[in-house]
């Protein structure tokens, strides 16, 4: 029987419903798991695997949680996830305090990851609602400590169905707690390859090649850890069996998992990335309206951006705004344009992507997929038509442009926006686009998905110089139908 806290699950649900309209059975569904799904299942939830399970859109999943983390029902975390463990390897609690950094104690790499990969967003049901045994790490059993707090379950070998983590678990010779100022004795038995251990929360570790020919009787194997590295007695071991004795002299409980890794995983150079199940990634969600709108707080820090592989990027522009102004006078026109701006926040919002500011009368948007973009810049066109056709004069006319490529995630004005060569080029094509028409880049034309949106449009490629592109570059221009 769990323990939920019904008053307060009442309250919160009733808010997140008078937030938006919601499918039927969505919320029934949503309390379901929080009432029947035991403690892992409400531990670091990916809102994609919950849409996929329950058979509704991925779009209101992401969006049934952001406002649960904002009603304080659930909490949000950026996990920063090793692509060749599936170790989770730092948990961050806020976009601004967000490490792009790793290191991989178990898989002995590190490196830089951006936005797009492998840094998972992630939802645990808050304490004050139900209480998670994950909610205190210290309670946990040293199998649960490891296997479900630090490992992702769904990581598989590249084009297999085989998890990493029974891969990993047969090649475990040792598991314990490191209490202070203990020695922890351990007993294996070694087959060829190295000896590696690591402390799944401080990724410390080492690595000790296991060579020279097979004993029977037991070495002894002293490991010194002071919370903050490893130091081993012996540069080697042999294979046979060995008893480990491990020395903490820091001042706070640490870990211990030790693998025999086999020659064959040693003699990959390069250690393959593995699969995972689809996750929404931290630049995934910096380009969703929703998570703008109810976490505007969330920042970059100041002091470095945060880089993205790819984002789509999309510029809208009043044509004879100007004149406009002129002729029905300021009031009016800014009302028209506050109306304008509605329709296209509306519409870009409806198509899985986010307003990144306006700029006078015009609009830069963000889109995670580009796809996305493409068929929210044609629906766009089909508003402001309607939208025309229903007022009659003064028409709006936009000209639209989109690209796609790299960027970096800074903040700006307290306000998260993308900065870089993607947002120049974006701009630039933006400025070749005729009344009514939508141009977009070479990259964006390529891009999967774009193809089939544009079939049955009328479609110009010409050439044209785009700011910090060397020569000139191909556009396509959609010619209104």
């Amino acid at each position: 029987m769990t323990d939920v806290q019904e008053r307060l699950l009442e309250s919160k649900i009733t808010e997140i419903e008078q937030a938006r309209s919601w499918s039927p059975l969505v919320i029934s569904k949503f309390e379901s798991l929080i009432r029947s799904g035991d403690d892992l299942s409400l531990y670091r939830v990916n809102p994609l695997a919950f849409a996929r399970d329950r058979a509704i859109s991925e779009a209101e999943s992401i969006d049934l949680f952001l406002h649960a983390t904002r009603s304080g029902l659930f909490a949000m975390s950026w996990d920063v996830v090793c692509p060749q463990s599936g170790m989770v390897l730092d948990s961050f609690g806020a976009l601004r305090t967000l490490k792009t950094h790793y290191v991989c104690g178990l898989c002995d790499v590190s490196g830089e990851t951006n936005l797009d990969d492998f840094i998972e967003v992630t939802f645990t049901v808050s304490p004050h609602l139900r209480r998670l045994a994950f909610h205190d790490p210290g309670s946990l059993s040293v199998e649960d400590f490891h296997w479900k707090a630090r490992f992702l379950s769904d990581a598989r070998i590249p084009g297999q169905q085989v998890r990493f983590l029974n891969v990993l678990q047969g090649l475990v010779r040792g598991l314990s707690f490191l209490p202070p100022g203990s020695i922890t004795t351990l007993r294996a038995d070694l087959g060829p390859g190295a000896l590696a251990g690591v402390n799944v929360q401080t990724q410390a570790g080492f690595a000790l090649p296991i060579a020279g020919e097979t004993v029977t009787d037991p070495t002894r194997l002293r490991i010194g850890y002071d919370g903050q590295r490893f130091s081993a007695s012996l540069p080697a071991v042999p294979p046979g069996p060995v008893i480990i004795e491990v020395q903490n002299t820091g001042a706070v409980r640490g870990s211990l998992l030790l693998i025999n890794w086999p020659p064959e995983i040693l003699a990959q150079t390069i250690k393959p990335v593995l699969d995972f199940d689809p996750y929404m990634s931290a630049g995934m969600l910096l380009a969703r309206q929703t998570f703008r709108r109810l976490f505007r707080t969330e920042n970059v820090d100041e002091k470095e951006g945060l880089g993205i592989r790819q984002v789509t990027l999309l510029f809208t522009d009043l044509k004879g705004s100007t004149a406009m102004y002129e002729r029905l006078g300021d009031l009016n026109a800014y009302a028209l344009v506050r109306e304008h701006f509605a329709l296209l926040g509306a519409t870009v919002q409806e198509h899985s992507g986010a307003i990144v500011k306006t700029i006078g009368d015009a609009v830069m948007a963000a889109f995670h997929n580009p796809a996305d973009a493409v068929s929210a810049a044609l629906h766009i066109l089909g508003v402001i038509e309607r939208y025309n056709a229903a007022h009659g004069d003064p028409s709006l006319i936009l000209k639209i442009g989109a690209h796609c490529g790299p960027s970096i995630a800074v903040s700006l004005n307290e306000n998260l926006d993308y900065f870089g060569q993607t947002v120049n080029v974006a701009a630039r094509v933006q400025s070749l686009a005729g009344a009514g028409e939508i141009c977009i880049s070479e990259a964006l034309f390529s891009a999967p998905g774009v193809g089939p949106l544009l079939a049955g449009h009328r479609l110009v490629a010409f050439d044209a110089p785009l700011r910090g592109v060397e020569g000139t570059a191909c556009v396509y221009r959609v010619m209104p139908n």
